[in-house]
């Protein structure tokens, strides 16, 4: 957990190197200038030159970041480390992105449901690989035992139970509804709760899990997002369909044209084939002297 200027300086290197690889510089080249640009009095100037250092030496900066875990966070190292694979259809510049709102979400307090939930969704709209992703994600320390125990969890789970189902068990919601429906005594329900594995989330999130059993996770997501205002996850770009050029389309209809022409001309009564012999060609033809005639 680190300071709240740390998160606000983290978040404005995220945002501008993103903006800078869209403008065409390279990352080593943008990242020497923001070491001059964000606050001397954080880490991040030390953390930036040696992510530098490590660009230069192997090209990447998931290897540095992952050295230096008691400031980055392991969730952090994981997305640029996918954005980095050769392999992946994942993008730098999203990735920059992630890192960019979720810094600027703990800068403004973020609470363990609300960055388990982002960084979940990261992962769902991504198609990035949930194992590692759920590791790192349990190992920030914003959560504690209960939470890295149940995200431990949904690793094995997640696909073979509906995620609505695993956050109603673990929510304040169920246990209301289980006190409401108990006729014991009182002492009877205390031991009852006290049988009941730890609350993760509250009533809010477990209607809204309720609500949406059985629905497109997407949908769930959604709801959270707005409910307990976790920043916007950036989805992937759609491909656009590429726009054919003005010289293309030139080209086309010069060809349609000369079909037209060679139509007309055969229903007139046939085309004449000399015209494409290269030497009637007017570059072609053969000198003629000023009367006219040929020399």
């Amino acid at each position: 957990m680190l300071d709240r200027e740390e998160y606000i300086e983290q978040g404005y290197l995220f945002r501008t190197l993103g903006e800078r690889m869209l403008d065409g510089v390279a990352t080593q080249e943008a990242l020497v200038g923001l070491s001059h640009e964000v606050l001397a009095t954080t880490k991040l100037p030390l953390a930036i030159d040696y992510l530098v250092s490590d660009l230069r030496l192997v090209g990447t900066m998931a290897t540095a970041m992952r050295r230096l875990a008691h400031y980055f966070s392991a969730f952090q190292t994981f997305v640029v480390a996918e954005a980095e694979d050769e392999e992946g259809r994942f993008d730098l510049r999203t990735a920059m992105t992630i890192l960019q709102r979720e810094a600027a979400y703990r800068a403004e307090g973020a609470t363990p449901q609300g960055l388990f939930f982002y960084r979940f969704e990261c992962l769902s709209r991504n198609r990035l690989d949930y194992m590692h992703g759920l590791t790192a994600t349990a190992a920030d320390d914003i959560f504690d035992s209960d939470w890295k125990d149940w995200i431990a969890m949904l690793s094995r789970q997640v696909g073979l139970v509906d995620l609505a189902d695993l956050i109603y068990v673990r929510s304040a919601e169920r246990v209301r509804r289980l006190q409401r429906r108990l006729d014991e005594t009182a002492a009877d329900t205390a031991n009852r709760s006290a049988e009941q594995p730890a609350t993760l989330f509250g009533e809010k999130e477990g209607r809204i899990a309720w609500a949406n059993r059985g629905k497109d996770p997407l949908f769930l997501f959604a709801a959270l997002q707005r409910q307990l205002g976790y920043p916007l996850v950036p989805r992937p770009k759609r491909p656009q369909p590429q726009t054919e050029s003005p010289a293309l389309l030139a080209r086309r209809i010069d060809r349609l044209e000369l079909r037209v022409k060679l139509l007309e001309e055969e229903a007139k009564g046939g085309i004449d084939l000399t015209q494409f012999d290269p030497k009637n060609q007017h570059g072609d033809d053969p000198p003629r002297s000023p009367s006219g005639t040929l020399p």
